[in-house]
Order: structure tokens, then sequence, then C-alpha cells
């Protein structure tokens, strides 16, 4: 800490909820070019939270998906291309789809579409968080210098305790990804978690219940 101060918080602090963001068909896809650049590992990355959807559904932690998805005739793209990304997400495309195998998605499981970076803008995540009573997120998926990011600070902002799965998480690159954990740790203390310590908090957390 560059100031001294600590703050010290459990890992799940009241009612927990996995966010599993933007981990969709594509990712799995091997390509030689994407519309949107990924960091050497990221498929393995995104594969891992599986690991962490697992627990969840055993301790009853409910898992929330988050699909990145854009209408095929690019109305609803706003100042998104306006950077690095090509067009990508579009809804007539079937690797928009989440990766339902990998992640053993289920028909039950509670989805959220959003057409922006935020899983909370424009979207009704914090009508179905308040529903469930939530107080801490739990973050996996990609990229973390953008979706993941934007959906922390959101999240922040909105007096949630937030924890980012580092191994579960990638970036666009290697340097967009570190910079980004240091940007959301920066907000809150402890946010970035090893997939080990969260495994071993969804348990003790069941067994406190």
């Amino acid at each position: 800490m560059i100031n001294g101060k600590q703050n010290k918080r459990a890992l799940i602090e009241g009612r927990a909820a996995l966010i599993v963001i933007d981990i969709q068909q594509s990712t799995f896809v091997e390509k030689d070019v994407r519309s949107i650049p990924h960091m050497a590992d990221y498929a393995e990355r995104m594969a891992r939270s599986r690991a962490v959807i697992d627990m969840a559904r055993k301790t009853g932690i409910p898992v929330v998906f988050i699909q990145e998805i854009h209408r095929a005739d690019l109305v609803d793209f706003g100042r998104e291309l306006d950077g690095d990304e090509d067009i990508h997400c579009l809804d007539d495309n079937p690797e928009t789809d989440i990766a339902r195998e990998v992640l053993d998605f289920r028909p039950g499981d509670y989805l959220i579409q959003k057409r922006r970076y935020s899983a909370f803008y424009g979207t009704d995540l914090e009508i179905l968080l308040r529903g469930l009573k939530v107080d801490t997120l739990i973050l996996t998926g990609g990229l973390t210098d953008v979706c993941v990011h934007y959906t922390f600070v959101d999240a922040h902002q909105g007096d949630y305790f937030c924890r980012v799965i580092d191994e579960c998480v990638a970036g666009s690159s290697i340097e967009a990804h570190n910079a980004a954990l240091r940007a959301m740790e920066y907000l809150q203390t402890g946010a970035i978690r090893q997939m080990d310590e969260v495994l071993s908090a969804m348990s003790a957390n069941l067994a406190a219940e």
C-alpha cells in the first residue's frame, strides 16, 4: 500500500454471486486473426472458470453468465468500433453464444445480455443482484482490461465487494491485463484473488450457513 492503509475484508462478505463475463464460443475457436486481440493463454484462462462454476453450484452460490451481443445490422455498436476492436459478437453468429459445453451452461442459469462493456450498463443485472440479495461479486472472464474492468468499476460504485480470480481472467495483452488488475486492486484492497483461495472461501461459506 502506498499510504500504509490496511483494509482487511473477508473474501466473501455477505452473500456472493459468481459473474462469468463474456466466455463465449468464439473463445475456443482457433483463428489466425481475431476481431479483438487476446493475450497468449486467453482460452486456457477462460476454461479454468469451469472449476469455479462447479464449486459455485455445489455451494449454492448463484452463477450469472454475461454475454456480449450486438445486432447484425451494427446499429447498437455506438463508439465501440472507434478503437482497436473490429466487428464482433453479432447475434447471427453461432460463435456469439455462451460456451455452453465448456462452462456447463444450463437452461435455468441466469443470463445477462449486454451491448456495452459493463455488465451493468443498460441491463437488468442490478435488479437481479438485488433480488438475490448479493453483497460480493466474484468475477471471471474477459477482457480483464475492458469488460471485466468496467463491470468491476460499476459494481464498486454500486457498493458491491468485488473479487477477481487472477487465473480466470485474461486481457487483450499481458501488459493491459496486469495494468487492469492493478487498477482494480487500487479501488478495493484484496480484490485480486487466487483460484484456490476462492474455492476454499466458497466451501467455508457453505459450511458457515
